[in-house]
């Protein structure tokens, strides 16, 4: 073979290589984040989570989403928004999202990794819904006719449910509260800052 064909080709796949590289590891972006906290029964230390987000990184297949370290998480799924349709998915190790990436994933950690519907084009999004369940005590703990619920929260727009038959008695941070058609109180409110919002809600039962 002659050199400057052997170049020709050493070049272009360096090129193809670097681009399959680039397109595997570019950093995961996401955007317009939602999170509704539907806490369960008192004393059960479970709570329900709705996670909204749009993956916008272009080109990505797949999306990460951290299980929070501390918490037992059930009942997962993942639905596309556009169609409806369920997605699927399965639950990795920090080393997997992080090659994903997400940068900064720990490796000891577990994320879930959702395989979104089509790939993210350059330019667009893709908009998909977190349903799980999480057991923490150390979040949502109650006793007798009161419950609390404290957990640091990061993001933008959060919104958190009583159980039925309970009414807040106090929030932390300025919120929004509403009466839900079944009778349950959401307290929502919007992160404005750039740092978690150490989240406290505390609810009594009616008499």
């Amino acid at each position: 073979m002659k050199r400057s064909t052997f170049l020709v080709l050493q070049s272009a796949f360096c090129i193809l290589h670097s681009s399959s590289v680039s397109a595997q590891t570019a950093p995961q972006t996401d955007s317009d984040h939602y999170t509704r906290y539907e806490l369960l029964a008192p004393g059960s230390a479970k709570f329900r989570i709705i996670y909204e987000v749009t993956a916008t990184t272009a080109g990505a297949t797949k999306y990460f989403n951290p299980i929070r370290r501390g918490s037992i998480a059930t009942d997962e799924s993942v639905t596309d928004r556009m169609t409806g349709q369920p997605l699927k998915f399965e639950v990795v190790r920090g080393d997997v999202a992080r090659a994903g990436g997400v940068r900064g994933a720990d490796s000891t950690g577990e994320y879930i990794m959702v395989h979104l519907a089509r790939a993210v084009p350059a330019g667009g999004e893709q908009r998909i819904l977190i349903d799980k369940t999480y057991e923490d005590a150390t979040s949502y703990m109650a006793g007798g006719d009161t419950l609390v619920f404290n957990r640091p929260l990061g993001i933008k727009k959060n919104s958190v449910v009583l159980p039925v038959g309970y009414e807040l008695t106090s929030v932390n941070y300025p919120s929004q509260v509403r009466q839900e058609a079944d009778g349950r109180i959401q307290v929502s409110f919007i992160n404005v800052g750039t740092a978690q919002v150490p989240y406290i809600v505390k609810a009594r039962k009616l008499k």
